[in-house]
């Protein structure tokens, strides 16, 4: 028998229940169903969306909310989702915890460069003349950034709030 125990964060647990989609770990019990088809999962040894689910029931907050967490490999799927008998959506529990990560400066520095980027341009991927001539080869109308103005007006509302 082992001596080893764990002690529950309920503090950390009652901060996730907080965020949308984080208090769905609650109803997790365990039975494997998310891994069964998990694209990383199958191509990572170190991804496991059963496992994180343990974690997040856990509490174990320094292992989840941290620059180099697990949590980053996730693809957001949505098979776990799907598969899930509780519905459980570890998916939605796993974009909680990266929403902590980033409302605490604790993402990785890709994924702030990364969204610095869409803040700044409106689009996800930067435009270029290449871009722009395989568009054209296509056929495709030339590339528009609509309601950017838009956007811009509300994320400047909520950073002042």
């Amino acid at each position: 028998m082992s001596d080893k125990s764990t002690e529950v964060n309920f503090e950390f647990r009652q901060r996730l229940n907080k965020i949308i989609g984080g208090n769905h770990h609650n109803f997790c019990y365990q039975c494997g169903a998310c891994v069964s088809l998990c694209p990383t999962a199958k191509y990572s040894t170190e991804f496991n969306p059963r496992t994180i689910m343990l974690m997040a029931l856990l509490g174990l907050e320094d292992k989840l909310i941290a620059p180099d967490s697990i949590i980053w490999k996730c693809t957001n799927c949505y098979t776990c989702y799907e598969r899930c008998p509780q519905d459980v959506r570890p998916v939605d529990v796993i974009t909680a915890l990266k929403n902590i990560c980033v409302a605490e400066d604790r993402a990785p520095d890709i994924i702030t460069r990364y969204s610095a980027g869409i803040l700044d341009t409106g689009v996800s991927t930067p435009l270029s003349v290449a871009i722009a001539k395989r568009r054209e080869k296509f056929g495709l109308p030339k590339f528009n950034i609509t309601g950017y103005d838009e956007m811009k007006i509300i994320l400047d509302r909520e950073d002042s709030k």
